[in-house]
Order: C-alpha cells, then sequence, then structure tokens
C-alpha cells in the first residue's frame, strides 16, 4: 500500500472526526483514523524506514 494514501486518509479521517455533528460519528471517524495510524505505523516498520510523529 502506498504511503501517500494511507497518510491522506488518515488526515482525512481526522477531519471528518473534528467536523462530525455528533458523538456517535465523531468516535467512528476517529476509530478509522486510529486503524490509518496503525497501518502507517506497519508500513513504516516493514520498510525500514522511520516513524513518523502520528497522533490519533
Amino acid at each position: 500500500m502506498d504511503l501517500a494514501y494511507l497518510l491522506s486518509r488518515y488526515q482525512n479521517a481526522l477531519r471528518s472526526t473534528a467536523a462530525a455533528a455528533c458523538v456517535a460519528s465523531r468516535a467512528s471517524h476517529r476509530a478509522l483514523a486510529l486503524g490509518y495510524a496503525d497501518r502507517i505505523r506497519e508500513w513504516h516498520r516493514a520498510n525500514g524506514t522511520p516513524e513518523l510523529a502520528i497522533a490519533a
């Protein structure tokens, strides 16, 4: 998977979290962001590159 794609999806999930109208929507988008953060960390481990500061 492409790192740029994962970072883009992570950022979109964070933006959606901030713009969510209700608690359930915020929780859902935050869960997506956390999932992308995990996948980004896995990508870094698999490719032997330093991890970025991902705070989800």
